[in-house]
């Protein structure tokens, strides 16, 4: 059931008792789901908005179902903003977890200090600053908080990004997959691997979860679990096909998302993440370093303009 629902649409949801997801309606770009388990001697948060606006929002919901308890650890998903700008505004007490390469992807993350004109509106972030984890992990690590068990996981390669988390809470079944799972939007791979984001499909699909939280989109449980797998496979199969025939071709990256048709993911919101995501696939494919700053000037250029947020 939805509680302390926000102007957005936003709500707190009760995954099972005392596991929430924060859900932000529409999870498109910058707007991302987070979430909370609570155990007996406090609460573990599962990333950050990110805004000002919106973490606060989260932290005000959750700190009402939780009756002011001290949230003692929060784990950072991935380095992206959305995720991880809203660290700054966590208690100061509160030990912040993430990956080892996301880590040194946020400390280097030059959007939170000043963001590009890609996006329309351009994104307020408020009063954040950046805030890294103090304590990271290579593969795994379990945190325990009054009698629940989280288990932190990398999937061993680079997916959505090289620092990838999942927390998986093994007693209740809760997948908290970050944004290696987008449910009805476009992924986005492109500081990641296409190869590895297809890899990890299998490895999420290894746990059997009854519920996950995905990164984006609404909540569902393992009677969807395979067609969301499935439908992130024929996703990253259709880009990687689409940069072979490009290269093939010696195509741009823009001239081949042009030139390809969406089909069936043409409904997708996000759907000029294609440009993206062929930029990293074919940079991968030739063995050349991407440019982040040309893979999103071509994002625009596909679009007919900065990318729309909501934030």
């Amino acid at each position: 059931m939805g509680e302390g629902t926000g102007p957005e649409g936003a709500a707190l949801i009760e995954v099972v008792e005392g596991v929430h997801a924060w859900v932000q309606p529409d999870g498109t770009w910058w707007v991302n789901n987070a979430g909370a388990v609570q155990g007996d001697d406090g609460v573990l948060v599962v990333d950050t908005c990110a805004t000002e606006s919106r973490t606060r929002r989260f932290l005000d919901a959750l700190r009402s179902v939780t009756r002011g308890a001290p949230v003692r650890w929060a784990v950072n998903t991935h380095q992206h903003g959305d995720h991880t700008y809203g660290n700054s505004l966590l208690p100061a007490e509160t030990v912040i977890i993430g990956q080892r390469a996301m880590r040194e992807a946020l400390l280097r993350d030059p959007i939170i200090d000043s963001c590009p004109p890609f996006w329309a509106p351009l994104p307020d972030w408020g009063a954040v600053t950046r805030r890294t984890p103090s304590i990271v992990l290579d593969r795994e690590l379990t945190v325990h908080t009054g009698g629940r068990q989280v288990d932190l996981y990398h999937p061993g390669h680079s997916a959505h990004t090289p620092g990838d988390v999942v927390a998986w809470l093994p007693e209740e079944r809760v997948l908290f997959s970050g944004d290696l799972l987008f449910h009805g939007l476009t992924p986005l791979v492109f500081m990641g691997s296409l190869e590895g984001a297809l890899r990890s499909l299998d490895w999420l699909r290894s746990f059997a979860p009854a519920h996950v939280v995905p990164g984006h989109g609404p909540l569902f449980d393992s009677s969807d679990l395979d067609r969301v797998l499935a439908e992130h496979e024929d996703y990253y199969r259709f880009v990687l096909n689409t940069a072979r025939e490009g290269l093939a071709k010696g195509r741009t990256p823009l001239e081949t998302a042009r030139s390809c048709d969406l089909g069936v993911f043409s409904g997708w919101d996000d759907a000029e993440r294609i440009v993206l995501n062929l930029h990293r696939a074919m940079a991968d494919l030739a063995g050349v370093e991407m440019d982040l700053v040309a893979a999103l000037a071509d994002a625009v250029e596909w679009n007919g303009g900065p990318l729309p947020t909501h934030v």
